[in-house]
């Protein structure tokens, strides 16, 4: 379970294209709006360099347990219902987030009952992006602080470094440097449209 220390909101922690499909994974999508919105998040997770595609959670589990706490790593879902978990370390060890899936949006796993007061985003990046320090964002903004329950534990949420399992070229490194800077972002339409196009096919700083 998550809760949102400002807003108390609680969150339970508990066919593409062929070229693209999630292994082991069928999904019947419930609009052709929804099918674009996964293609279009799976794309980008494939260039983040931090998506480990259908690695369990016991992989999950060994490859952060060395880590610092706050390395992620973002990876198909082993159950079924959802498509991709966020698995995180803490200080109380690796958990894994479920991250659920409507005609719209991407959110956190949550109780039916919360759905329409957590976050929700129309890609996976801008999802983990929002709950990463607004310190590590450039925003000096306080009061959003995010808490993991897990066994009676209240454990913050801290996504600091993704695990990387591929090198970024030196093209991408640079992409999501100004992706990183609004000032830079709000000037786009000035740049040509070959780099308009690049920067838009990943458009998250992370």
């Amino acid at each position: 379970m998550v809760t949102h220390s400002k807003f108390g909101t609680a969150m339970s922690s508990s066919c593409l294209e062929s070229n693209m499909r999630l292994q082991y994974r069928y999904k019947t999508f419930t609009s052709k709006s929804q099918y674009q919105m996964v293609l279009t998040t799976l794309h980008k997770l494939q260039e983040s360099g931090f998506y480990w595609s259908a690695i369990t959670g016991k992989e999950a589990n060994a490859m952060l347990a060395s880590e610092a706490t706050g390395t992620f790593l973002l990876r198909d879902s082993s159950d079924n219902r959802h498509l991709f978990t966020l698995s995180v370390k803490t200080a109380l060890g690796t958990k894994n987030l479920r991250i659920q899936c409507d005609s719209s949006s991407f959110f956190l796993q949550t109780e039916p009952k919360n759905v329409n007061s957590v976050p929700h985003f129309d890609c996976v990046l801008k999802l983990v992006h929002f709950y990463m320090p607004q310190s590590l964002k450039g925003n000096t903004r306080s009061g959003n602080i995010f808490y993991i329950y897990s066994g009676g534990e209240k454990i913050p949420l801290e996504l600091i470094r993704p695990l990387s399992c591929s090198l970024s070229t030196l093209q991408h490194l640079c992409r999501k440097t100004v992706n990183g800077h609004l000032d830079i972002s709000s000037k786009r339409e000035q740049l040509p449209h070959p780099l308009k196009e690049f920067l838009q096919e990943y458009d998250a700083p992370i």
